[in-house]
């Protein structure tokens, strides 16, 4: 990529206001809630044909983790140095994909074993414990075109994305942690910052796909990339199989595979908002 790892990029975007949703996630339904024991059963099914329950038997199918963590820590505050590329990936040149937050991996496996699309998949992960799974289960499956880092986004997305040698095709930030309470916002993944590098990053036509199943979650997120509009346009405008509701909403999971919280947040009878955007125009600082 043309950019420097040390270049000074001002901020593409202007921030849309859209009206302020409150926090409110109904309670769902009784009919809909499920026991503690469904859940992982219906994770277990959807992920079913990467067989990964027999891998990693020293510890167990299930970690103890941190469910919440705190990015503006001290000890997160370094960022990552990219990997030797041609030592993780078989062919380096292929486009990538980042999933930012990317939990557990098996979303990103699954798409590494059975997408039809020839790229290459970089999960990047806060807790460092499930980085190590998801390469225990990558190297047990011998895939050689999905990797994971222990990586604060936020502080090292520019730097790890930069360094690859192939076009950035896709960013996805599926259910982040939605630090509910407001003095805790600037914990949020989506900051400045980080539009900025996706924006920058991004190549001609590549895609970022945003999701949760908390609205204000949502439209925080879709605000930012509203307000990039001299850069972005929603996919919807594009591609007209990509279908929204009348709130601009995609009707359509456009991956193929859930993720674990839509999973979950699915059974719990959540609404998911899902906003696409395509890069149509270059990035100009």
């Amino acid at each position: 990529m043309a950019w420097t790892a040390t270049a000074t990029v001002s901020l593409c975007c202007r921030l849309v206001r859209l009206p302020v949703v409150p926090y409110a996630r109904r309670p769902p339904p009784l009919s809909t809630r499920c026991s503690a024991a469904q859940s992982p059963d219906a994770v277990d099914r959807e992920y079913a044909d990467l067989n990964l329950r027999p891998l990693y038997p020293n510890r167990g199918h299930h970690l103890r983790i941190r469910q919440h963590v705190n990015p503006l820590s001290s000890s997160f505050s370094e960022p990552t140095e990219p990997p030797e590329w041609k030592e993780v990936f078989d062919d380096p040149l292929l486009p990538l994909m980042v999933d930012i937050g990317c939990g557990s991996g098996r979303f990103l496996i699954w798409l590494a074993k059975n997408s039809g699309e020839r790229r290459n998949y970089l999960g990047l992960e806060i807790r460092q414990k499930l980085v190590e799974r998801s390469r225990f289960w990558v190297t047990e499956l011998g895939l050689r075109n999905v990797y994971f880092m222990f990586a604060n986004a936020t502080v090292s997305f520019d730097q790890i994305v930069w360094s690859y040698p192939g076009p950035l095709s896709l960013v996805t930030i599926l259910c982040p942690d939605p630090h509910f309470k407001k003095r805790h916002h600037k914990r949020r993944v989506l900051q400045p910052q980080l539009v900025d590098s996706i924006t920058k990053n991004l190549c001609l036509s590549g895609r970022v796909l945003l999701q949760s199943d908390v609205l204000e979650v949502a439209a925080d997120m879709r605000e930012r990339f509203d307000g990039c509009s001299d850069v972005f346009e929603h996919v919807d405008c594009i591609d007209k199989d990509l279908r929204c509701n009348n709130e601009g909403w995609l009707l359509d999971n456009p991956m193929g595979i859930r993720t674990e919280r839509e999973i979950h947040a699915e059974l719990e009878g959540a609404t998911i908002y899902r906003r696409m955007y395509q890069k149509t125009r270059n990035f100009h600082h």
